[in-house]
C-alpha cells in the first residue's frame, strides 16, 4: 500500500510542479513579450510567479 501512496505523492507533485511553470511562462508572456524570458521564466517557475505576485504594476491588477 505503501507504494501506490508514494506513485500518488509523486504525481501530485509533479502536477504543481508543471502548472507553476506554465503560470510563469503566461505570466512572464504578459509582462516582457519575449520567448526568452519566458522560457527563463518557466525554468524558474514557483519562484518567478512569486515575484510577479509581488511585484505586479497597476495595469496588471484585475480591475
Amino acid at each position: 500500500m505503501q507504494p501506490m501512496l508514494a506513485e500518488i505523492s509523486y504525481r501530485a507533485a509533479d502536477g504543481g510542479a508543471v502548472l507553476g511553470s506554465v503560470i510563469a511562462v503566461v505570466c512572464s508572456w504578459q509582462r516582457n513579450r519575449s520567448i526568452l524570458w519566458a522560457i527563463l521564466h518557466g525554468i524558474c517557475s514557483w519562484f518567478y510567479v512569486i515575484y510577479f505576485a509581488l511585484t505586479r504594476r497597476g495595469d496588471e491588477r484585475k480591475s
